[in-house]
């Protein structure tokens, strides 16, 4: 390339958004033309609802009484909530989300229904926090308020309104950040040990058990290592270990990352805001009332 500079960027890691909690407040956003208004809540979804989905037990396309039965004997899901289950998120990463429809009695509804499940997928595949894929979201439409006249009520209408509200019910539900982790399988000599709990602790690693080859003085421990440090894990691990140490990393699960993205110097509000920098985006946390119409 003639000497031309080659910039190295940082490895990029994807995170998932996610709430912890159910809403503190019905949240309610209004069209632009204000004549439609969007009543909406969220809460959590159960972990093992979202590797259902992930792992394709649940599925979108199944038939609904097989789905619904599945939902209730499973998953704890009210039986009239899981037939009225609008959508799920945009797949293939935000499959894990649901849209369910609660309202009582609502006219044309059926007429918006399409714009309001484009707005779903849209948002569900980047959330408020740093536009990453939420995972575990459960929303609910509680109530919708529309213009008697359809062309007050088209998709120009309702699906920036449906985003703004979703993403308004986000920040009410104690918003968090999930990081994926790696199943770490490290095989070392006995005396080597104490090198490879080093690495593990400067890194955030977390010990999950140690076993002994029987008539070998070789270890196996098995631990839990955030994907965001395990770039370079593997070099410090040797120096640690004068290279007697050699790891195997697998993709195992998501985790809660320590502390809420809106709580300054806590570990999420500092990846949330490095991901929003690396986007691109404002570098301060979005404001709720930007998202929220007073009635």
């Amino acid at each position: 390339m003639k000497g031309a500079p080659v910039k190295i960027g940082k490895p990029v890691v994807s995170f998932c958004e996610t709430v912890r909690d159910k809403s503190e407040m019905v949240c309610l956003s209004k069209s632009p033309n204000k004549h439609n208004r969007i009543y909406m809540t969220a809460e959590p979804l159960s972990e093992e609802f979202c590797q259902a989905v992930e792992h394709g037990d649940l599925n979108p396309e199944e038939d609904i009484k097989v789905r619904t039965k599945k939902l209730v004997e499973n998953y704890g899901f009210d039986a009239t909530d899981a037939r009225k289950i609008w959508t799920f998120g945009c797949p293939p990463d935000s499959k894990a989300n649901v849209l369910v429809d609660v309202t009582k009695g609502v006219q044309y509804l059926n007429e918006v229904k399409d714009a309001m499940v484009g707005a779903f997928m849209q948002a569900s595949s980047c959330g408020v926090l740093c536009e990453e894929s939420m995972r575990g979201i459960r929303f609910n439409l509680c109530d919708v308020t529309m213009h008697a006249d359809a062309i007050h009520r088209g998709a120009g209408q309702m699906m920036p309104t449906t985003k703004r509200v979703l993403y308004a019910c986000q920040i009410k539900s104690f918003p968090s950040l999930m990081e994926p982790m790696y199943l770490v399988d490290i095989t070392v000599p006995q005396p080597a040990i104490a090198g490879v709990y080093t690495t593990l602790n400067a890194r955030r690693g977390q010990v999950e058990g140690m076993t002994d080859r029987a008539g070998t003085p070789i270890s196996q421990i098995k631990a839990y290592l955030p994907v965001l440090e395990s770039f370079g894990f593997a070099q410090l691990l040797r120096a640690n270990t004068s290279g007697q140490a050699f790891p195997q990393m697998i993709f195992s699960h998501w985790q809660h990352v320590n502390g809420s993205p809106y709580e300054e110097g806590s570990q999420a509000h500092k990846i949330a805001l490095e991901v929003r920098e690396r986007k691109g985006l404002k570098n301060v946390m979005p404001n709720f009332n930007d998202y929220y119409d007073k009635l």
